[in-house]
């Protein structure tokens, strides 16, 4: 028993040797080289303003949850050409969302792609930028609500043509509904202001998360085959785009780069079965293109080299050392008291230090996640690693779509792609008749917008 106790505390002891230089130095280049108004010192008046594409993929979504993400993509602030491509990927409730897209048929900058069968985010997304011609792609998710500046803000970003994709922050618009959302919110702040800065800091944020991402269309051009033609074994992989698109933008020596003041809410899962099969699915899609990633590693900054390290060594670490401990517990009955202080000492040292950075009690509560990483999170990732040939989308289920013919049909206004981003008269409230009535979240996605963009690096 002596072997399991050694062990448990070998693992544990590297697990925290490991964790500390790399979240220290995750912390340390997490800080911006300077502030964002000194970064980005350019007027909309000084830079060209180019065209924007933004895409929304749809499939079996709320009305309600839809008609907020289209009115806070109407809403933005942007004094260029902006225009809207709504794609419905073979949705059974095409009628429910009809008066959506209906609140945008007059709307100049609006065009509704209606797919005559579900064919997947990836390849919905694909059909959009064909036909599209803008300078620059925003992919928006169909639950996600945009805060007004934030198509100004990754423009801005977007002028240095060695800019082939830059992400906003990401927050969760359902964030008060669940203990799972408000801890999921507090993921996404550490997810974005942590890591994805400190990747930032080199040019080489690793995944342009799908919800909120804009990208350069000439490296689009470029890479959208290889985007489309994803294999894994043989197979077609039809998840983790924003990560695999991601990798090929570094592959093709193209910066990848993080915005934190372009802020964007998402409703994530309020439950443990929906964010454990999401979890699930995130889980193969990283371990497909970390492989991938590995080859970029020698031309990138040493960081970025223990960063993969980190990510994946490190839960194999923390790993081990909780199945010896386990094992330790149920075979000698002896309490494994280093393992477990050293891993409470870990939790309590990051949530602190997370609280003083964004100067936010709340973050303390983040160390009831290190229960749920170790014993729900790091098993389902060794079953993703056993299972990575499933390809199975797992949260999205296709009903029979009634459709009038084989061929996709496009709902648009005449003189679309010919207005002025303002052009036309503004889109119809958000809470028609035809609608059941909701009370907004851009309220409260603005408001912690507003609190997110003067602590994002402290």
């Amino acid at each position: 028993m002596d072997l399991l106790a050694t062990t448990s505390a070998a693992a544990v002891s590297s697990y925290a040797l490991l964790s500390t230089v790399y979240k220290s130095l995750q912390a340390l280049y997490a800080q911006p080289a300077m502030s964002s108004s000194q970064r980005d010192n350019l007027t909309q008046a000084e830079v060209f303003l180019p065209t924007v594409d933004v895409i929304v993929p749809c499939f079996n979504e709320d009305p309600n949850t839809l008609a907020e993400c289209l009115e806070s993509i109407a809403s933005q602030d942007y004094a260029g050409k902006m225009q809207v491509y709504v794609v419905d990927d073979g949705s059974a409730n095409r009628d429910a969302v009809g008066p959506v897209n209906q609140m945008y048929a007059n709307d100049p900058r609006f065009s509704i792609i209606f797919l005559a069968s579900n064919v997947g985010k990836r390849k919905a997304q694909i059909a959009a930028i064909r036909s599209s011609s803008g300078d620059l792609v925003l992919n928006v998710d169909s639950d996600t609500i945009l805060a007004a500046d934030v198509i100004t803000k990754l423009v801005l970003k977007m002028h240095d043509p060695d800019i082939g994709a830059a992400m906003g922050q990401l927050i969760a618009s359902n964030r008060n509904q669940t203990w799972l959302t408000r801890l999921i919110d507090m993921e996404y702040w550490l997810a974005c202001n942590e890591e994805r800065a400190a990747q930032a800091r080199f040019g080489a944020v690793m995944c342009c998360c799908g919800p909120c991402a804009m990208y350069r269309r000439s490296a689009l051009d470029l890479l959208l085959d290889q985007y489309e033609a994803q294999f894994f074994r043989g197979k077609p992989s039809d998840f983790g785009e924003d990560r695999h698109l991601t990798i090929l933008m570094l592959k093709a020596g193209f910066r990848t780069e993080y915005v934190p003041d372009a802020v964007a809410a998402t409703v994530v899962p309020h439950s443990l079965g929906p964010y454990l099969r999401q979890q699930l699915r995130w889980a193969r899609s990283t371990f497909r293109d970390t492989f991938l990633a590995l080859r970029l590693l020698p031309e990138l900054d040493g960081y970025l080299t223990l960063d993969v390290v980190g990510q994946n060594l490190g839960p194999i670490l923390l790993a081990i050392s909780s199945l010896a401990a386990l094992a330790q517990l149920l075979i000698d009955g002896s309490i494994p008291w280093w393992t477990g202080l050293t891993i409470a000492a870990m939790t309590m040292v990051r949530c602190s230090v997370a609280a003083l950075r964004a100067r936010e009690l709340r973050f303390i509560g983040f160390s009831l996640h290190t229960p749920i990483n170790i014993f729900l999170l790091l098993p389902l990732k060794a079953y993703a690693l056993c299972t990575l040939s499933n390809s199975d989308w797992l949260s999205r289920k296709v009903g029979n779509v009634p459709v009038e013919d084989e061929a996709q049909r496009v709902l648009a206004h005449p003189h679309v792609g010919r207005g002025a981003a303002n052009a036309g008269g503004s889109p119809a409230p958000l809470h028609k008749a035809s609608l059941p009535h909701r009370t907004s979240s851009l309220v409260a996605t603005e408001s912690i917008s507003r609190r997110d963009h003067s602590t994002a690096f402290k």
